[in-house]
């Protein structure tokens, strides 16, 4: 298990390029619609991180970390269209954790793994204020979609669909 290294690394980022953020301490939770709701905030303001493999051919293969919002979830048709590639599904949880250098339900919706593609959903840049929890189970962050944007600087696609009912 990854330790504190990535959060640090996230409020060194924030700290010194002087970003307006707001922590939120809770209950160690990772699943995005349980802990929005500890930290009080509707769904569609989380960010949710997935990491996906990304098979260009038989013999490239990419990482990518893909955002969308909470309330919704990653279209692997979209990615699969936008990168020309024949497959793309969930990573396995020790690359994800390799990758992300957090625990699956910590992972942060910034990539510090050049391995790592960033992709964000517009919808999730759109939002004024942006929730994740950051690289711990029982610590939260808010800040502006424009900030996150402004920082993280993520390739914006249209990658999230509605959840199924």
């Amino acid at each position: 298990m990854p330790d504190n290294d990535t959060y640090q690394r996230l409020i060194n980022l924030l700290d010194s390029t002087a970003t307006v953020y707001k922590l939120i301490d809770h209950e160690p939770e990772g699943t995005t619609e349980t802990v929005s709701a500890l930290r009080g905030h509707p769904v569609s303001e989380a960010a949710k991180c997935l990491i996906l493999i990304v098979k260009i051919d038989r013999r490239v293969t990419r990482y990518v970390l893909a955002v969308v919002p909470g309330d919704r979830r990653v279209d692997l048709n979209s990615i699969r269209t936008l990168f020309a590639a024949r497959y793309v599904g969930f990573c396995d949880a020790a690359t994800a954790e390799r990758l992300a250098h957090a625990v699956p339900g910590t992972v942060l919706p910034f990539s510090f793994d050049p391995e790592l593609e960033l992709v964000a959903d517009p919808d999730v840049i759109a939002q004024p204020c942006l929730y994740f929890n950051a690289a711990r189970l029982d610590r939260s962050l808010a800040i502006s979609g424009a900030d996150y944007t402004r920082l993280a600087e993520p390739r914006i696609e249209r990658i999230a669909s509605p959840v199924p009912n």
